[in-house]
Order: structure tokens, then C-alpha cells, then sequence
């Protein structure tokens, strides 16, 4: 009989990520074995796990997941695994999106009509969770938007499809989040509480209220009132908390996101990246912002960037729309003119290819049919996109560097490729190589281009580049069970747990 604990919100952005993430740590901490699990994602950031059944012969295969549920894993302390995120929408349009099924991206499934393609998606997302409750005492499960949203209701399986199969596993229970710096959350709670359908609501054991400022003692007598109306205790109010060390799973880093000796020390060395409508993986760069003197900001026009000592182009989900992106707000020019005047910029991934002198994508593999695309010209790169995307997650070694990233040379490091790109040098040094020994990052002049996702994570390439340790992934896992240990009720959560 596996326990299943349900993390719902009344609103995308609610805190429903970090707090699944931090319950997963604390259920560790008390000997569980413990897994999350969240049917439906719909992210550009992702991470590349192990893929396929377990016990699987013919070597070890590569899958992606939303990052938000290899952060959970990581809480955990479990193999990070496809089937903790079986279905993974990545926007490439406002309407268009590729759907990835156990790690795989499925072409056959990206044109399908909404509600039919959520019928074939809840059989693929159910054998997710019901093997990882074949394995775990404790499966914590994240939800998605909100459970009411009643006209989605009868294809709602990430909340209330997946509610179903965790009470049919065994006992289930949910807590209900709500951001009260938004203002509105009695309302929200209320108003979720009385549209969730009779057979799912009796599940909800909690209300969670995140982000107060200030003494909570003020919100009386608002618990008491919404416990008279609903039956459902408060389960306690999360104090608004920057700097915890965790992602945001879609936004930007908040400007003030760096703590302590970071936002203390004198800035000596300004990191600007260029914030395009399609950036992927933006969660890879938060180490940056705790390093001491670095100041991190983001950049959608030429005078955001102004004044920065480095430019760095993120991966991208559409590099043919990012980069008719850049040059319709000049950033083009910013970048050619910043590496004009010798200062660095990085290209990471899809940053990398636009980079380059081309694009190819005559079949529209990378969401857009272009026969040939000039890019940047910053690396003599040309890029052709296909069918096929390489995954995986491997060491990776500078082999040389030079100028201002000279520091890297001989840094060894873990990093994980998601692509479709297959790049070619026409010139450029091969500085990035995989395990294999194949080159996947070039250098011409100050301009750096990798492959590699998950650099700035490792603390060799934050030692080399700025002689600093910052709090790594583990570290934040234990700050927000600190903060979610000190703040909920003891009794509830034993109880929530099963210990």
C-alpha cells in the first residue's frame, strides 16, 4: 500500500514546485522512501535522467523530465527518472508545443486535437505513477495550475486523475497552497475547496499560505472562518523567502534572488543574459547569482544589456524565432559590438547555434522551416537540425581555453546536452569535449560557445572561473525543509506522512 501526498495550488505560480520539493526532503529525513511525481509538465526547462523500465538490458538510455521533478528527486535522495514526469509539454509557439512521453519526444502526438491527445497522454502518465508505487512507500505528488478549473475537469488527469490513482494505490491525502502576496487566498482557498468534485475534495487535509510577510497572527480570524466553511485546517503560512537556493520553475530570477555575502560584497563583475521569448533551462544560471561580487541580471533590450561585463544566450526551444527575435530589438548589434570590444559572451546550447554563421532547418525539426538562416557570425558554426535529439548526461572536459575563459582549460565537469542541433566547425577551436572525446564547445576570440547544460552548477567551473563556492542543490533542499518543518503543523504533517 504506498501513501500518496498531493501538493495542489489554487494558482500556477502558488509555490506548488518547492514546497513538493521540500516535503520530499523532509519525508527522506524521517527514513521514508520517498519519490515524486507529476503527470503533466509543461516547461522549457528540463534535465536529462535514466529512461525505460527498470532491470532494462542494452545499456543505460537517456530521457528528459521537467527540472522541477529532478530537484524533487535530488530532495529525495532517488535516481531522478522519467517516470516522475511521464508527460513533458515544451512550448515552442503560444499554440504549439512538443510533447515528450516517457523522456521521448513523439511527433505522431503534437498535432492530435487537445482533448484526444489527453486521453492517449493519461494511460502514458498512469504507468508512470503506478510503477513508481511499485517501488516507494511515499509517492509526493505535485499538481498543476489548479484543481478547479471545472471546464477542464473531464481532462484534468494531472490533478484529478492522478488524485483518483493515488487513493485506488492506498491512503492519499492533499494540501492546498495559495501565494498570499498575491492577495486573495481565503477566496482562492474557498473557492477551490467548493468546485473540486465530491469524490476528490475529501482528500484535502490542509491549506497552505506562502509568501506572508509579517506576524501571522494578523490573519486571525480568517483560518478559523474558512475552517468553519470548509472543514479544512489551516496547515500553516510559509514566510515569504528569497535567496532559498531552489529555481523558479518558469520565471526569471527575482532581482534580488542573491543572499548573504553575494548581495554584501562590492560588484565587480556584471552577467547579463539575454532573456529571448523561447529561452530553455534559465534555471542553470541561479548559482551565478550567489557568487560574491557577481551581479546577475536579464536582458530583453540593448539598454538592459548596456554596462555588462558578460552577455550569455541561454538554450532556446526555437532558435529561428529567438534569433528573429534579437535582431527585431537590436540585440544583435549589442552582442556583435560587446565581442567587437573583446569582452566575453557564452552561448549555451541553442545560444551556441545562433551564434554561429547558420541555421538549417528545412523540415522545421526545431519548430520553424528555414532553408538557410545567417546567424550571429560570432562562432564559424554551422548548425542542421533533424529528426533525431541527442540526450544525455556525461562528464564533460575543457581541453583548452583561452583569453577570458582561459581559466577553464583543464576543467573537468558534469553536464547534460538536450538537442537537435548537429553543429559543424568551419574553423573555430574545439575547447568542450564529451566522453567520448567529441568536440561540444568552440572559442574564437571571446566568444564561447557549449553544448553543455548544468556548467555553472558544478562547483570545479565556479572555482575556476570565479574562485567561489556557492550552496549547492542539496543545500536548498535542506533550507526549504527547515523552513516547511519550522512553519506546519507537526501533527499534520506526521500524520501526512504516515510516521
Amino acid at each position: 500500500m504506498t501513501r500518496t501526498l498531493i501538493v495542489w495550488g489554487t494558482t500556477s505560480g502558488a509555490g506548488k514546485s518547492w514546497l513538493a520539493t521540500a516535503l520530499c526532503r523532509v519525508a527522506v529525513r524521517r527514513g521514508l522512501n520517498v519519490a515524486p511525481f507529476k503527470a503533466q509538465n509543461m516547461s522549457n526547462n528540463a534535465r536529462v535522467v535514466a529512461c525505460g523500465e527498470p532491470g532494462d538490458v542494452g545499456g543505460e538510455t537517456w530521457g528528459e523530465i521537467g527540472s522541477a521533478q529532478y530537484f524533487q528527486a535530488l530532495a529525495a535522495r532517488v535516481r531522478p527518472h522519467t517516470d516522475m514526469n511521464p508527460v513533458l509539454l515544451k512550448p515552442e509557439a503560444d499554440t504549439a508545443s512538443q510533447v515528450v512521453v516517457h523522456g521521448r519526444a513523439r511527433a505522431d502526438l503534437k498535432t492530435l486535437p487537445w482533448r484526444e491527445r489527453s486521453a492517449l497522454l493519461a494511460v502514458e502518465a498512469q504507468r508512470g505513477f503506478e510503477r513508481l508505487a511499485a517501488r516507494h512507500e511515499l509517492v509526493v505528488v505535485e499538481g498543476a495550475g489548479s484543481p478547479a478549473e471545472i471546464n477542464l475537469a473531464p481532462q484534468d488527469y494531472v490533478n484529478l486523475g492522478t488524485a483518483r490513482w493515488a487513493a485506488a494505490a492506498g491512503p492519499a491525502a492533499a494540501l492546498l497552497v495559495s501565494d498570499i502576496d498575491r492577495g486573495g487566498s481565503f477566496a482562492h482557498c474557498y473557492g477551490t475547496w467548493a468546485l473540486l468534485p465530491d469524490d476528490v475534495r475529501p482528500l484535502l487535509q490542509g491549506f497552505v499560505l506562502n509568501r506572508f510577510r509579517g506576524d501571522a497572527g494578523l490573519l486571525a480570524p480568517g483560518p478559523q472562518q474558512l475552517q468553519a466553511l470548509t472543514g479544512v485546517p489551516l496547515a500553516g503560512v510559509l514566510p515569504l523567502r528569497r535567496g532559498h537556493g531552489l529555481p523558479e520553475e518558469d520565471g526569471l530570477l527575482h532581482p534580488d534572488e542573491a543572499s548573504g555575502a553575494a548581495a554584501a560584497a562590492p560588484v565587480r563583475l556584471r552577467v547579463t543574459v539575454i532573456a529571448p521569448p523561447h529561452i530553455s533551462n534559465l534555471d542553470e544560471f541561479l548559482p551565478l547569482a550567489r557568487v560574491p561580487g557577481l551581479r546577475l541580471r536579464w536582458a530583453r533590450t540593448p539598454a538592459e544589456a548596456e554596462g555588462a561585463d558578460w552577455l550569455v544566450l541561454p538554450g532556446s526551444k526555437q532558435a529561428s524565432g529567438d534569433l528573429a527575435w534579437l535582431r527585431a530589438q537590436g540585440l544583435d548589434r549589442t552582442l556583435q559590438a560587446h565581442a567587437a570590444a573583446g569582452r566575453p559572451v557564452l552561448g549555451v546550447c541553442g545560444g551556441l547555434q545562433l551564434l554561429g554563421l547558420s541555421l538549417h532547418d528545412p523540415e522545421g525539426h526545431d519548430g520553424q522551416r528555414v532553408e538557410h538562416l545567417p546567424g550571429l557570425g560570432l562562432l564559424p558554426l554551422h548548425t542542421h537540425f533533424g529528426p533525431a535529439k541527442r540526450l544525455r548526461a556525461a562528464p564533460v572536459c575543457f581541453t583548452e581555453a583561452h583569453g577570458p575563459w582561459a581559466a577553464l582549460a583543464g576543467v573537468q565537469a558534469q553536464g547534460y546536452e538536450i538537442r537537435c542541433g548537429r553543429t559543424q566547425a568551419a574553423g573555430a577551436q574545439a575547447v568542450l569535449h564529451d566522453a567520448q572525446g567529441q568536440p561540444i564547445g568552440w572559442q574564437q576570440g571571446p566568444v564561447l560557445g557549449v553544448y553543455a547544460h548544468g556548467l555553472f552548477e558544478q562547483s570545479a567551473v565556479l572555482r575556476a572561473l570565479f574562485g567561489a563556492e556557492v550552496p549547492t542543490l542539496n543545500q536548498a533542499c535542506d533550507t526549504v525543509a527547515d523552513l516547511v518543518e519550522e512553519h506546519l503543523d507537526a501533527a499534520l504533517l506526521r500524520r501526512l506522512l504516515g510516521r
